[in-house]
């Protein structure tokens, strides 16, 4: 494994590659100026400095955890601990899936400016070392998996396995891979509403393999819409992050929503926020919330996500880097917000 050369960054006013997950440049300031210089390619790999990814898959599984304290009313602790089970299990899936998208995506990373100094590409971590790694983060994430309270946890992450798994040939295959993304981490609304035992599907007859194929059984509306809602979320920020390699991409063949609309881009986030807002707002009236719910969650991801849509430069990729690293908060938090506000208003009154 190669070290991190000891030499500054000139970022000529941009901010640096180390920023951007990757970068051969000494770390001068957070979490990576602080560790072994030899540790920096694995922290990079793992999208842990900004911690962006990490919460970007947290934040769905808390989504589902909040909506279902709802309809339960559950204790605060109870909320507690499968917050914690959820967030530990969020890092390692978080390390796996990052470290696997690399792994694959290694070929096409050489072809963009953007990327190619990340660790595998560079030589920092080789291929096999890199394998390894996502092994050992799957299995810690596998182990979490297993805190979860109900019986069939295996079933419902079965999907999330499998689209994690395909993610980094999405964007070899089709021009929407942020859909593909989307999904998967939307998912983590599923397993936030498992972690206290609600399941989105419901099966009156009971649960078999029989059932599952004839299609004998129940999905949950409000889950269902808060799911695809998640989806457009990430749909919108991923596209602002996929228009800073437009150029590369197009030279190496890479499909975005980005490649694909290009000048149009805008028009497609307009009219998916507008969906979003609708989804957000039926998932609030099927589970009776009321005008915490719609004020801070509905009202504040849309007007932060708005916000974005209109202000991010899509030419100018510092814009779109640092509209991604910080617009996904706002969203994210209002949301989160909006049902522990809720929640809140339950247990006081």
């Amino acid at each position: 494994m190669d070290s991190v050369k000891r030499k500054k960054s000139k970022s000529h006013g941009k901010e640096p590659a180390l920023n951007n997950y990757s970068g051969d440049q000494v770390p001068t300031a957070g979490l990576l100026s602080r560790l072994p210089l030899s540790w920096v390619p694995y922290i990079q790999l793992a999208r842990l400095s900004p911690p962006a990814g990490l919460f970007l898959i947290y934040f769905p599984h808390v989504f589902g955890l909040m909506h279902a304290a709802l309809h339960l009313s559950t204790p605060v602790p109870d909320i507690l601990r499968a917050g914690a089970v959820l967030f530990g299990g969020s890092f390692f899936v978080s390390n796996a899936i990052h470290i696997w998208n690399d792994l694959i995506d290694a070929p096409l990373d050489a072809l963009v400016s953007r990327t190619k100094h990340r660790p595998i590409p560079r030589g920092a971590v080789s291929p096999t070392a890199a394998l390894v790694y996502t092994i050992t983060q799957a299995i810690a994430a596998a182990l979490f998996l297993s805190l979860l309270p109900h019986s069939r946890s295996w079933f419902y992450a079965l999907p999330s396995i499998l689209g994690w798994t395909y993610y980094p040939w999405a964007k070899r295959h089709t021009n929407y891979p942020q859909v593909v993304l989307g999904l998967c981490l939307a998912w983590g609304v599923v397993m936030g509403e498992l972690s206290l035992g609600i399941e989105t599907i419901s099966f009156p007859q009971g649960w078999s393999w029989k059932t599952l194929i004839h299609g004998e059984f129940h999905v949950n509306s409000a889950i269902l819409s808060l799911v695809i809602a998640n989806t457009l979320w990430t749909v919108i920020y991923d596209t602002v992050y996929a228009h800073q390699d437009i150029e590369d991409d197009l030279k190496a063949g890479i499909k975005s929503i980005a490649v694909l609309w290009r000048q149009q881009t805008k028009i497609l986030l307009w009219g998916s926020l507008v969906m979003l807002a609708l989804l957000l707002s039926y998932c609030g009236y099927a589970s009776d919330l009321g005008f915490f719910y719609y004020f801070i969650a509905v009202i504040g991801a849309t007007g932060s996500l708005g916000r974005m849509i209109l202000q991010v430069d899509l030419k100018d990729e510092q814009s779109c880097w640092w509209w991604f690293r910080n617009g996904f908060w706002l969203a994210g938090g209002a949301i989160t917000a909006g049902f522990s506000a809720e929640y809140l208003k339950q247990i006081i009154y």
